[in-house]
């Protein structure tokens, strides 16, 4: 009888440190940016504790690794950035999360996949990319009186079900809202609960996360240069997302590059260097002159199949309509860039956007000048714009108006000669909506 008393002791005892070790977790395991040599992992406590992750190749499951162990803070949310630098081109790897030494299991798999070294060797690699913004995730005691501005968290599913190899999220990924923008314990308030939504812990665990912003990630609506405290939002934007960069050289923004396969992106920031949309001038810009230079320096160095350009608002759109290139001045700003593109001849050029709840597709096609594209998906889980239906845009390809929540499946496929890319829209429960398909020039 002791006996029995004993080992049921001692399995009780286990069950609840292991399940304590769990209640620490707030919400990740979550994959950022993925290379040849090093992939970014992201996870985040409910309070201080040491946290690592140990991974192995499926090829090698006797050969563990480990990252570097972060015991996290308050003051950072929480958070930790977990670097896994022993990793080898085109492997996958299965990974486990450890807090205080403990390992956290998930009723889903934790893996990732290395980039492949495949230049002078093979084709590219055949690859797809989930998209989307406007990520609202309601909180009844902070939000606007009424119906929920957010709703249908099972999207994040149906992306995992794709089976994309990343994820793009382009902006608005949270919504900051009055109690939030104006301190870092609002900041990390907002983060955290909109991180923390069940939802979307498997998506977050399951492919590389990559992110930019827009104003409700970066301060109050239609927020620009002028908002005071947009250093802050930029920490709480580092410590959540794991980006390759936060800047490029000295120009500071949440602006970073990533290549893929044959295909280079480009992620801008549209807001911190952004002049007041009611600022009455002829030079007016969203992108501020260092910025715009780089942007036009890479198009011009990339030899990328297709170059994705990555920003909040609308590009093409000549519905002039809220904030898009097209309004408050900023059309000059947008000639320019794609006054360059023809000069330049650069070729298969792509603006990934957001923000206008709803999504389309525009193209800019002139006679013997390269064609410019602008595949807009909006949004995920905030409100949709019925609205917009009624919106003109001259360039926008018939059809491709989709005014309910939904996310993009761009794949890009077949020989490094003749590769095509492939739009598909999806609902908020994976149900088809629409096609589009762009072979390069």
């Amino acid at each position: 009888m002791k006996l029995k008393i004993l080992v049921t002791t001692i399995i009780l005892t286990s069950f609840f440190r292991l399940y304590s070790q769990k209640s620490l977790l707030q919400s990740g395991p979550m994959i950022g940016y993925s290379e040849m040599f090093e992939v970014m992992l992201w996870a985040q406590t409910k309070k201080e504790a040491d946290v690592k992750i140990i991974y192995f190749d499926i090829k090698q499951p006797n050969k563990k690794h480990s990252t570097n162990t972060v015991k996290t803070k308050k003051e950072n949310a929480f958070t930790a950035h977990l670097l896994a630098d022993e990793t080898e081109p085109g492997h996958t790897y299965i990974y486990n999360l450890y807090i205080n030494n403990k390992k956290i299991n998930f009723n889903y798999k934790t893996q990732f996949r290395t980039l492949k070294l495949w230049k002078w060797r093979t084709d590219p690699p055949e690859f797809s990319f989930a998209s989307g913004s406007g990520t609202y995730i309601n909180e009844p005691a902070y939000d606007r009186p009424g119906k929920g501005y957010g709703g249908d968290y099972q999207i994040f599913d149906n992306i995992v079900d794709k089976k994309p190899d990343f994820m793009l999220w382009t902006g608005d990924n949270i919504y900051l809202r009055e109690p939030d923008w104006n301190t870092k314990t609002g900041i990390l308030h907002r983060y955290t609960n909109t991180r923390s939504v069940p939802e979307m812990q498997k998506l977050l665990a399951s492919v590389p996360n990559y992110a930019i912003w827009d104003d409700h990630d970066f301060g109050p609506n239609d927020s620009d240069k002028s908002f005071w405290n947009k250093n802050e939002t930029l920490e709480g934007f580092k410590l959540f997302w794991g980006n390759p960069s936060y800047g490029i050289a000295d120009i500071k923004g949440a602006i970073t590059y990533f290549n893929w396969s044959d295909c280079d992106f480009f992620l801008l920031d549209n807001r911190y260097w952004r002049d007041p949309d009611k600022l009455i001038s002829d030079n007016k810009t969203m992108l501020g002159k260092k910025q715009k230079e780089w942007l036009k320096d890479a198009l011009t160095y990339s030899d990328a199949k297709f170059k994705f350009i990555v920003m909040g608002g609308q590009f093409l759109t000549t519905g002039g309509v809220y904030e898009v290139y097209t309004n408050y001045g900023f059309s000059n700003e947008r000639t320019e860039i794609i006054e360059f593109i023809y000069k330049q001849n650069i070729k298969n050029v792509i603006f990934l956007t957001g923000d206008r709840h709803h999504s389309e597709i525009s193209v800019l096609k002139n006679k013997n000048k390269p064609t410019i594209y602008d595949i807009t998906t909006s949004p995920l889980t905030s409100h949709h714009a019925s609205a917009n239906k009624d919106e003109i845009n001259s360039l926008r390809v018939k059809g491709s108006l989709i005014n309910k929540r939904n996310f993009s499946v761009i794949s890009v496929s077949g020989k490094e000669k003749n590769r095509t890319l492939k739009v598909n829209f999806y609902d908020s429960n994976g149900q088809f909506i629409y096609h589009y398909e762009i072979k390069p020039e």
